[in-house]
């Protein structure tokens, strides 16, 4: 008797099934097919099939389970006959190199793809003022991180990044990217597909990792720049113009600086880590500036002694007023803030409170923003299982 046999399912959906289930990995850690078919909403064999192609690609791995886990369903209660074989992401060998290229230093790690949500970067260096000097600094770092099974490379990259041509089209902070073919300097340093993600999306992709089952969300983030990226129904949003979440270049009344993206007053001017330190400075011009050194460090010092001075309370008021409008275009009604502002004691709860002032849905509902931890490691990974590893329209991924 022949048995029966599940039919082929088209790419598309192959490829959502593995998503999905990949998706619940990061989150639940390990799980058996059968828990996997379960919460995934798939049949058993879907779910077999889905699984066998993932340990085959060498994206899962199979699990040692604890007593606790053998004896526990999914959803907490007592399995009953044998248990199924735990799966879980790899974890044994190293698929990417992940970079962070930031305005004043680059940070690179190999990692697997069963990462530590935590960002673990292994090496790091100044990021020079030439790409000349950029790649050859790479170049040595990449002699530590040799490894004969990595997939391709991942960049976090500021600015506004068309990602699907792999192109730099501006960076105020950066020029130099603007001027070279940044993923083909990488494929000479190592021969692997390179893919460029704009850094605040990477953010976006890392939190939305960490908290699968997390509502819609604006990710703003704080730096060397400020930026946002969104996440709309569970997937970080695009489109086919590369340009979203750039509120750090909106005007704000009253601001002269000189941004570097070549306006004046941008919002990013008073909110990077830059502005905050030149206001601070300013602050201190008559009063204390030669007994208080001007620096990160002494900043975060002073609000924690003398919380936080008429001037930041300026500039938050500032940012809230640019975010209260996001929400109310976007219709997302979830702030998460990463960076430079979370260090600072009540800065991220008083922009909340100035956020619900402007935003339309706090008059009808909650609207709610909070601190969070940069996952940027976690999001370039993401973003290369999605794109190198199995991309839509692709009957194979890497292998």
């Amino acid at each position: 008797m022949l048995g029966v046999q599940t039919p082929a399912l088209p790419a598309s959906l192959r490829r959502t099934n593995q998503r999905t289930v990949i998706s619940l990995l990061f989150r639940l850690g390990s799980a058996s097919r059968a828990d996997l078919a379960k919460v995934a909403g798939i049949s058993q064999p879907t779910a077999g099939k889905i699984t066998s192609e993932l340990l085959r690609l060498g994206v899962l791995q199979e699990a040692v389970a604890t007593a606790s886990e053998a004896g526990e369903a999914a959803n907490g209660s007592p399995k009953l006959g044998r248990p199924g074989q735990l799966l879980c992401l790899d974890q044994r060998r190293r698929r990417f190199v992940v970079v962070e290229l930031g305005v004043a230093e680059t940070r690179l790690a190999a990692l697997p793809v069963g990462i530590r949500l935590a960002d673990d970067w292994a090496l790091s260096f100044p990021t020079p003022k030439s790409p000349e000097a950029w790649i050859k600094k790479l170049k040595g770092a990449a002699s530590e991180l040799h490894d004969s099974e990595l997939w391709g490379v991942l960049i976090s990259v500021p600015g506004i990044i068309d990602e699907n041509a792999g192109r730099v089209l501006f960076s105020p902070n950066l020029h130099w990217l603007e001027r070279i073919d940044l993923a083909g300097l990488i494929g000479k340093v190592w021969n692997l597909p390179a893919l460029l993600v704009q850094e605040i999306r990477a953010l976006a992709l890392g939190h939305l990792t960490a908290e699968p089952e997390g509502e819609d969300f604006l990710l703003v983030d704080f730096g060397q720049g400020v930026g946002g990226a969104i996440v709309l129904d569970g997937k970080l949003y695009s489109q086919p113009q590369p340009l979203s979440g750039e509120f750090g270049h909106s005007p704000v009344p009253g601001n002269s600086r000189r941004c570097g993206c070549g306006a004046i007053g941008c919002l990013e001017t008073l909110v990077s880590e830059r502005g905050l330190l030149e206001s601070f400075r300013i602050a201190l011009q008559g009063t204390r500036l030669d007994e208080v050194e001007v620096s990160w460090s002494a900043l975060v010092t002073e609000v924690k002694e003398r919380g936080l001075d008429p001037w930041l309370r300026d500039c938050l008021s500032g940012t809230a007023k640019v975010i209260a409008g996001a929400l109310n275009v976007l219709g997302v009604h979830r702030v998460v803030v990463t960076g430079l502002l979370t260090e600072l004691p009540g800065a991220v709860e008083y922009l909340d409170r100035e956020i619900q002032s402007g935003a339309l849905w706090a008059r009808f509902g909650q609207v709610a923003c909070r601190a969070a931890s940069r996952h940027r490691s976690a999001g370039l990974v993401a973003a290369g299982l999605d794109r190198i590893v199995l991309p839509i329209g692709e009957e194979k991924g890497v292998l």
